[in-house]
């Protein structure tokens, strides 16, 4: 997997104060996507086993509530097993922005491991700027529950 950049502070990309993880490469492209520079797979820097540790050191500050990570696409084919293993090593929420829709994720086992998913790719024509934490009105932000059961945010 290649990344595109960390944040080491990210107030943007889900409730409270995180660190946020932008994968490299998307299959989408999505017309007036805010972030193009990442569609390329073979862009960004590799995500190496030393930025892998470093990520998961930043994860472990005190002043970290979420972690959250987005891309380019984290559950394209060539990014999404790399994904898993790193949300296996988080403790702290963690937020995912994918392009597919919820019910249509195609690495299931993956919401074992997150807390949130927004889901859907960026329509243009159905911009939204007073939404939360996504761009168009198609997309949508799930949560589990306390007995770890998903629901749409409405």
């Amino acid at each position: 997997m290649r990344y595109a950049q960390i944040r080491k502070l990210d107030i943007s990309n889900g409730e409270g104060i995180g660190i946020a993880l932008f994968v490299q490469g998307c299959h989408f492209h999505c017309k007036n996507c805010f972030n193009q520079s990442t569609w390329n797979f073979d862009g960004g820097k590799p995500f190496t086993i030393d930025v892998k540790r470093h990520f998961l050191n930043l994860a472990r500050n005190k002043y970290v509530s979420r972690v959250s990570i987005l891309g380019g696409e984290p559950l394209a084919a060539e990014n999404y097993l790399e994904v898993e293993q790193l949300c296996r090593g988080i403790n702290k929420p963690i937020w995912l922005y994918t392009g597919y829709i919820f019910n249509e994720i195609p690495c299931k086992s993956i919401l074992e491991f997150v807390d949130v998913i927004v889901d859907g790719q960026y329509i243009d024509s159905l911009k939204d700027f007073s939404l939360k934490f996504r761009g168009s009105s198609n997309q949508y932000i799930w949560k589990k529950d306390k007995d770890n059961h998903w629901y749409k945010e409405e």
